[in-house]
């Protein structure tokens, strides 16, 4: 099955598809590895590995190319946040061509002003026209080349304070424009809001939530209200400069290492998710060829 198929039926499936964000190849990998269906490669993650706010600062190629090397990294497909399309129209078809060529499965823009501020920092979080995002969303459609890749439409009414209604309007409108799944975004400490809409919502498409300010939310309860998809969007990175930062310190702070070796990854678990051992096996394999070829003819 293809890589944009199986994210497809992942978010159209009995059980929700979980989606794990990343910010480069190890991360992805180890999403991987705890069994998550898909990868997020997620904007806040990317912009933050690179210690950039999360604010359209970094160009489409920057955020391309961080996507194709998770995408490259791993066997499940990669959704790639794409904010609010980085740009206009002409700048949406480029940019879907773009990922899909470089192996992405899908991809969600944002339907907020370009350029975007992170949705859970107090700043402009203007909402683009509707009429003018939902154009985007057919022309995203139309310049895919592949059925299967999916187009995410972002629904921000709820984060810029518009309101419900406004947010089931715009999912309406995104349907028919050709969205293939809807995200709706809250930063509410519980879930009612997005539950609230996905009650209210009468559309066909699978439903994502972002759980970042509503933790608490059990991806089984997700399920049984009828989402789609859940994306821990941050979660991985936010443990990364946690456990850095701690280890780092006791390093600074005892003038050695040895009191953080047992708590870290070994160097062989390095190398595993490194795939040295393919490596080897390659180079064994040329040792043997070039012996054989510079063997003399019988």
């Amino acid at each position: 099955m293809s890589k944009t198929r199986a994210l497809r039926e992942a978010l159209n499936g009995p059980a929700i598809a979980r989606i794990m964000g990343a910010h480069g190849a190890l991360s992805a990998k180890l999403g991987e590895e705890a069994g998550f269906e898909a990868i997020w490669a997620s904007g806040l993650e990317i912009s933050a590995a690179r210690a950039i706010p999360d604010a359209n600062i970094l160009s489409m190629a920057e955020c391309l190319e961080a996507a194709a090397e998770i995408a490259g990294a791993v066997g499940i497909p990669v959704l790639a946040d794409c904010d609010s399309g980085f740009g206009g129209v002409g700048n949406v078809v480029h940019m879907i061509r773009s990922y899909e060529a470089r192996g992405m499965a899908g991809v969600c823009i944002e339907d907020k002003m370009f350029p975007k501020m992170n949705s859970f920092v107090e700043g402009n979080q203007d909402l683009a026209p509707l009429g003018d995002f939902a154009a985007k969303i057919t022309a995203a459609k139309e310049a895919r080349t592949d059925p299967d890749f999916v187009v995410v439409a972002r629904i921000e009414a709820l984060i810029a304070g518009a309101g419900m209604e406004e947010a089931l309007r715009r999912a309406a409108v995104y349907e028919r424009a050709g969205a293939d799944a809807l995200l709706i975004h809250s930063k509410q400490s519980a879930p009612d809001e997005v539950f609230a809409f996905r009650e209210s919502y009468r559309g066909a498409l699978p439903v994502i939530v972002v759980p970042t300010t509503y933790p608490q939310v059990t991806a089984d309860e997700l399920t049984t209200r009828g989402f789609g998809g859940v994306i821990y969007a941050n979660q991985g990175l936010r443990a990364s400069i946690s456990a850095m930062r701690d280890v780092l310190a006791q390093i600074g702070g005892a003038g050695s290492t040895y009191g953080v070796e047992g708590s870290i990854a070994a160097l062989k678990d390095v190398f595993a998710l490194q795939r040295v051992d393919e490596l080897l096996a390659l180079q064994q394999r040329h040792d043997r060829l070039t012996a054989t070829y510079a063997a003399p003819l019988d």
